[in-house]
């Protein structure tokens, strides 16, 4: 089992950032391919980012490529994403994810684990 908590969520104006964190405990971390989803209300859940075990391979969706920027810190059990130049489009529930699989990173369903979600919201 792997918990997940996240943090760092919060209301801040369009062109500003925020820093969400994710703390892991449980199965070793750096075993697990770490992800951030995003939910907005009546919408599926999407990809945002993820972030390969050692932190050397990075992927991104077309939306916020070029403004947030996904790290991950094995010795402190944690992966962050970092959002700049926030967008009004950008509000939703971020949740990080962990799998143990390499391929297809990008869809939801390869992802074990989850936490519970922190809130974003972009004000224009």
């Amino acid at each position: 089992q792997v918990q997940l908590v996240e943090s760092g969520g919060g209301l801040v104006q369009a062109g500003g950032s925020l820093r969400l964190s994710c703390a892991a405990s449980g199965r070793t971390f750096s075993n697990y391919f770490m992800g951030w989803f995003r939910q907005a209300p009546g919408k599926e859940r999407e990809f945002v980012a993820a972030i390969s075990w050692s932190g050397g391979g990075t992927y991104y969706a077309d939306s916020v490529k070029g403004r947030f920027t996904i790290s991950r810190d094995n010795a402190k059990n944690t992966v962050y994403l970092q959002m700049n130049s926030l967008k009004p489009e950008d509000t939703a529930v971020y949740y990080c994810a962990a799998s143990r699989k390499s391929y297809r990173v990008t869809t939801k369903d390869v992802y074990d684990y989850w936490g519970q979600g922190t809130q974003v919201t972009v004000s224009s």
